[in-house]
């Protein structure tokens, strides 16, 4: 897959080499030209200098055939409309931007691009939403015993009722986020395209819930 980054920070230089290291093309967008240092005398991408929002910048670095697009620049609003652009001009499929404004973030969240705060797990956040692994760590609690795993509900899911899921994996869904708006869920809750879940988890079931998330169910009714 072809994957296009803007910002070559700290973050955004981790973030291509090492999808370059797991077999992915790179193009890295900087305004700075000296920013390129970051990425090391092996890095084989492209280097395309210019803001990351303007759309010739854009086509220069591959977006027309990318398949994901991180917006990891120090600036919200840069981040946010190239992320936009992305999108909504160029069809995108995955986008996630990088937001130092939580309330911002909430808003974009709801436009359905995923932001990541700046904590220390944001470039493997950032390389889980790109690459789209369907379930993904949030927070643990101090004991490290239990944990929030947010999982994408995948096409064989849906249709189904979120007791199948709970009862498949031995999770408990905290809440529910469906068109940018969390919801408590019901044990009547049937999941559509697109719902994201909250589950509560232990170490113990981690492995089955990504299993259970993978694999369709077998038989019953929708």
């Amino acid at each position: 897959m072809h994957v296009v980054v803007m910002g070559c920070g700290r973050v955004g230089s981790t973030i291509a080499r090492r999808l370059e290291e797991v077999g992915h093309s790179v193009a890295v967008i900087d305004q700075d030209p000296a920013a390129f240092r970051r990425l090391g005398p092996d890095f084989g991408g492209r280097q395309i200098t210019g803001l990351g929002f303007d759309r010739q910048t854009l086509l220069d670095a591959g977006i027309d055939s990318a398949g994901a697009f991180a917006a990891v620049s120090s600036g919200d609003n840069s981040n946010i409309i190239s992320a936009r652009v992305a999108r909504e001009t160029f069809g995108v499929q995955h986008v996630v931007a990088r937001i130092y404004d939580e309330k911002r973030a909430e808003v974009y969240e709801r436009m359905g691009i995923p932001s990541v705060a700046t904590v220390p797990w944001t470039v493997n956040r950032l390389l889980r939403e790109l690459l789209s692994v369907k379930v993904s760590e949030l927070w643990r609690e101090p004991t490290g015993t239990v944990l929030l795993m947010r999982v994408t509900v995948t096409e064989g899911w849906v249709g189904r009722r979120l007791s199948e899921l709970e009862t498949a994996s031995g999770a408990r869904a905290a809440w529910l986020v469906r068109f940018g708006e969390s919801q408590l869920s019901t044990s009547g809750t049937v999941l559509q395209d697109g719902d994201q879940l909250v589950l509560a988890v232990t170490d113990e079931i981690t492995e089955r819930v990504h299993e259970v998330v993978e694999r369709a169910p077998q038989g019953g009714e929708r």
